[in-house]
């Protein structure tokens, strides 16, 4: 049955798999998120250890969603991969920097003879969940605001800014949207920890910052609402293959597929209910229904992207070098057969949410931290 889908319905299938594992990123980056809080949250070490430990237990899951949202990329729409990491790498390498450095700040953070001592590596972390993720939300940007870089008739990328990648940062949009992943992901982390950490005083503080990264968040999220709505978008013409600005794109691209619409409303309303029931009323449930949230507006934020005749890589530079998922998607074949290996991920899932519920079965506790039989600690 999958042999006999045609070439469209697999390269849509295959933008609808980057963009859920692209979305199960952002909302993964709770770790990030919590990561930032570590120099205003915790009192104490045994505070800071709390929550070290606590986001260790997650943090591989963040790094391997991130790796495999590149990979998926590079299988499914090898052009997109090389014209970006092969045009924009300085902004590609500093993101991964910042995660390189994250794992090697919980590897060594708490080793014997650390002589650079844990505060470096707190800071390292730090920079990981505020720096990277705001590079992350600009390049994501730059699938509506565009790249100025150009393609040759052997697809060689030439890059037009000798920044290489890092000038997205300097655009308000997509600095915006940045800023908004960062202060998303500082909510995700305090409800993370406010469920996975048995320690009331620690956990109060944590419910007030969320609220706070909330209220932090809503500008620039407005913001970036507002300019997809009457921002001009990179549109295709189907018959002819050119690419071509047009005012309202995303706008017509919300309104033109309601699934996108309905994603976009349900995802915003579980972030805000979730908040609610944090914040306000003292739940400890919230980030399921958070993260769920985040899912869903990530999925639509990527329809938006890329469905609908939309170039979902555009170049502000030369307009047909723009990429689509038609133009940059693998052969037929290629996405057939990756098709075929993508019936074992809900297995993978299940395994990954069935270890997930037997590592937070029980709240972590300083006691815990403490024991003499406890294992290797952060």
């Amino acid at each position: 049955m999958i042999g006999n889908l045609d070439y469209s319905t697999l390269q849509h299938i295959w933008w609808i798999i980057a963009s859920l594992v692209g979305s199960l990123f952002i909302f993964l980056t709770f770790v990030q998120g919590g990561q930032t809080l570590l120099f205003t949250v915790p009192r104490d070490d045994d505070e800071k250890a709390l929550i070290i430990n606590s986001l260790g237990r997650k943090w591989e899951l963040t790094f391997t969603t991130l790796v495999l949202f590149g990979g998926a990329l590079f299988a499914a729409f090898p052009k997109f991969y090389a014209t970006s990491f092969g045009g924009a790498y300085w902004v590609w390498m500093l993101i991964l920097f910042t995660f390189i450095i994250q794992a090697v700040s919980y590897e060594y953070r708490k080793k014997p003879h650390n002589f650079l001592g844990s505060t470096t590596y707190e800071a390292f972390l730090f920079v990981n969940g505020s720096v990277g993720i705001l590079l992350i939300g600009a390049a994501v940007g730059t699938f509506f605001t565009g790249s100025s870089f150009s393609l040759n008739d052997y697809n060689q990328v030439t890059w037009q800014t000798p920044y290489r990648g890092l000038e997205a940062a300097k655009n308000l949009f997509n600095l915006s949207l940045g800023l908004f992943l960062v202060f998303n992901a500082r909510v995700l982390g305090a409800m993370y920890l406010i469920n996975n950490i048995d320690h009331k005083t620690l956990t109060d503080r944590c419910r007030k910052s969320a609220w706070k990264s909330f209220l932090w968040s809503l500008p620039f999220l407005l913001y970036v609402l507002v300019n997809l709505l009457f921002m001009k978008g990179y549109a295709l013409n189907p018959e002819t293959g050119e690419i071509f600005l047009q005012n309202g794109k995303y706008l017509q691209n919300l309104f033109g597929n309601p699934a996108t619409l309905a994603l976009l409303l349900l995802g915003l309303l579980l972030v805000i209910y979730a908040v609610n029931i944090t914040c306000l009323k003292g739940k400890n449930n919230g980030i399921w229904f958070g993260g769920i949230g985040t899912v869903l507006v990530g999925l639509a934020v990527f329809f938006l992207a890329g469905f609908n005749n939309t170039a979902f890589y555009p170049s502000s530079y030369d307009l047909q070098s723009s990429l689509t998922i038609y133009n940059a998607s693998s052969s037929h074949y290629t996405l057939t057969a990756m098709t075929y290996v993508a019936l074992s991920v809900p297995f993978v899932l299940a395994y990954i949410a069935y270890v997930w519920r037997q590592m937070d079965s029980k709240r972590l506790t300083i006691a815990e931290l403490q024991s003499e039989d406890a294992e290797e600690m952060y």
